[in-house]
């Protein structure tokens, strides 16, 4: 039984291979843009709308007030990149109760990377919200001694939050597949509803915990707001 689906291997050529993280992120991202696109061709500003707008607005307004909640500010400049990475998480999670799909929130390799992206977006945000001197001066509050592990502390972050969204993940996949050999018809099944709760909850989590980072680098400290009233 492959632990991850960087395991399978489609294709080969070469150094080339193409594995079932590459296949299944490809296809998420596919059928992410395609229901984007048939959702939002024909918005209707009228009373009558789709269910699927109606879904849409739904979700979006939901994501703006859980962004608002947390920042406390215009959730509008968070949105799309929030917003993604909890599309992107919650589909992989989803539909791994398809037979034959793998979800790539499964794989180390994907989980680092979207880590990663919260990684390069935190300063990006901070130092659109706070300037470039007012995000470095974070790593050496209270004191200069401090920047070691305050660099640290932005490091084991991120790999927390890899690490978190790959365990909880593969978890649920494990635990499922040796179920299905052990008792393959009503164990499996409640399993997999378990699993599909457990990813939307972990698309959640990993999506709000980014945005926590992201509003507290973003956020002027205590001292920035009484030399911002000096000056």
């Amino acid at each position: 039984m492959e632990i991850s689906p960087d395991q399978i291997v489609l294709w080969r050529f070469g150094p080339l291979e193409l594995n079932a993280t590459i296949l299944f992120t490809w296809l998420v991202m596919a059928l992410l843009v395609l229901v984007s696109h048939l959702i939002t061709r024909r918005l209707s500003t009228g009373e009558e709308l789709s269910r699927w707008q109606n879904l849409l607005e739904v979700l979006v307004t939901g994501m703006r007030d859980q962004i608002r909640d947390v920042t406390r500010t215009e959730p509008g400049r968070y949105l799309p990149f929030i917003g993604t990475l909890f599309l992107f998480i919650a589909t992989s999670n989803i539909l791994a109760v398809v037979p034959g799909f793998e979800p790539p929130t499964g794989s180390l390799s994907t989980t680092t990377a979207l880590a990663l992206c919260v990684l390069v977006a935190v300063p990006l945000y901070a130092i659109a919200e706070r300037g470039v001197v007012g995000y470095l001066k974070r790593y050496v509050e209270p004191t200069p001694f401090m920047l070691p592990f305050n660099l640290i502390g932005e490091i084991s972050r991120t790999v927390a939050l890899a690490v978190r969204l790959y365990g909880n993940v593969m978890s649920g996949t494990v635990i499922v597949a040796i179920l299905i050999s052990v008792v393959p018809f009503f164990f499996p099944i409640v399993m997999q509803l378990l699993g599909l709760l457990t990813g939307l909850i972990q698309a959640y989590i990993f999506a709000v915990l980014a945005m926590v980072y992201i509003a507290s680098a973003a956020r002027p400290h205590a001292g920035d707001a009484d030399g911002d009233n000096r000056h």
